[in-house]
């Protein structure tokens, strides 16, 4: 029988890392599916350990004052600021690796 989950049971889409509610503890990596409404946001920051890797699956947005559409995988390196802005609805799978707690830092001097 398959093991059944809903992703509207896990945090932000978030569904792999070392947090809770997750279906995969690790430490190694977090993976999640994002889903955005044009005109929503999310604000400049970065991470100081981990590489964030976001797919996206469909729509269009814009990061650091680049447009990126459907099927472009963008490396965000640690250190680098980004900000992250839905010009369409927007799905995204997003992966950070390592899992590291509390790894997210504001950037409000960011400019894109």
């Amino acid at each position: 029988m398959l093991k059944r989950y809903k992703l509207d049971e896990f945090t932000k889409g978030w569904f792999v890392g070392n947090f809770s509610p997750t279906i995969v503890k690790s430490d190694a990596v977090e993976v999640a599916v994002k889903h955005y409404k044009a005109g929503e946001s999310e604000g400049a920051h970065y991470h100081k350990v981990a590489t964030e890797l976001t797919l996206i699956v469909s729509g269009r947005v814009r990061m650091s004052g680049e447009e990126v559409g459907a099927g472009e995988i963008i490396k965000i390196e640690p250190g680098q600021a980004t900000d992250f802005v839905p010009l369409t609805d927007t799905t995204t799978v997003v992966v950070k690796l390592p899992c590291v707690s509390g790894d997210k830092y504001p950037s409000p001097d960011f400019k894109a």
